[in-house]
């Protein structure tokens, strides 16, 4: 059993404050588009699209991204763009907008990296930034978050598990030793 870290309402004011720092670092939402790393990254995604579409009265388009097949500690049959983009759900041009990667944990960075790569076969953006629900530390590569919810320390033995209502039936984040 673990501690909790973050509540519902915790969680909520995390992402409204991701979300104004969003609008405040771009200077509006201009060409903004948000994309969310699967699995839980993706409502978080929707989660700040819906707050953006309350503060601005602008539709944010939101896409899915699998990195699957990006990442580099898992061996794959084909380095083929079309087989390691057939899983992902984005249905606008990401060149020339400003993309906000969302995920719920940044760890090592390995995710993050093969997100870029992912993107970058996509097209070219102006920007990419990242934005997570909570960062815990203990990078492996030169990656770091523009948009944090919550620095949450951890060791290496504790994992971070977050919950989100739409899968999980609550919305938590909790620290299990």
């Amino acid at each position: 059993m673990g501690k909790i870290i973050l509540d519902k309402m915790a969680m909520q004011r995390a992402l409204t404050r991701i979300t104004y720092e969003i609008v405040e670092k771009n200077k509006g939402v201009e060409d903004l588009v948000l994309i969310g790393i699967k699995t839980r990254g993706i409502f978080l995604a929707n989660r700040i699209a819906d707050r953006l579409q309350q503060l601005e009265n602008v539709t944010i388009p939101v896409g899915e991204l699998d990195i699957t097949n990006y990442r580099d500690d898992i061996e794959h049959d084909s380095t083929s763009s079309d087989v390691k983009m057939s899983n992902n759900k984005i249905d606008f041009s990401v060149e020339g907008k400003r993309v906000i990667l969302v995920d719920d944990v940044l760890y090592t960075g390995r995710t993050v990296r093969a997100a870029l790569s992912a993107v970058m076969d996509l097209g070219r953006p102006k920007s990419i930034n990242l934005a997570v629900l909570v960062d815990r530390g203990h990078r492996e590569l030169p990656i770091r978050a523009d948009f944090v919810g919550k620095n949450i320390p951890s060791s290496q033995k504790e994992k971070i598990k977050v919950y989100v209502s739409e899968i999980d039936d609550k919305d938590a984040v909790e620290l299990i030793k």
